[in-house]
């Protein structure tokens, strides 16, 4: 799971090593002891940040008017589509 310095817990952290998941979160600058991540991937984090950010350009995905699950996982595969036809 790759996530900002705002999910640095130590519970987080151990529940995701309980479910076999590996932690790519920098820790805090108040913390006692330094955490070691794998910096490549988490550079790679902007361009999650950046889709999901482009998506919600998308009235109709940010505000969700759609009552139903489907229809509004369907304007997101078609949002999507739009989004990053490139």
């Amino acid at each position: 799971m790759i996530a900002d310095k705002g999910y640095d817990a130590n519970a987080l952290r151990k529940h995701l090593k309980s479910e076999g998941a590996q932690a790519v979160i920098p820790g805090r600058s108040n913390r006692k002891a330094t955490i070691s991540y794998d910096e490549t991937r988490y550079k790679g984090r902007w361009r999650i940040e950046a889709a999901f950010c482009r998506l919600k350009d998308f009235r109709r995905i940010a505000t969700r008017y759609d009552k139903l699950a489907r229809n509004f996982l369907s304007a997101v595969a078609l949002a999507t589509l739009i989004a990053f036809w490139v």
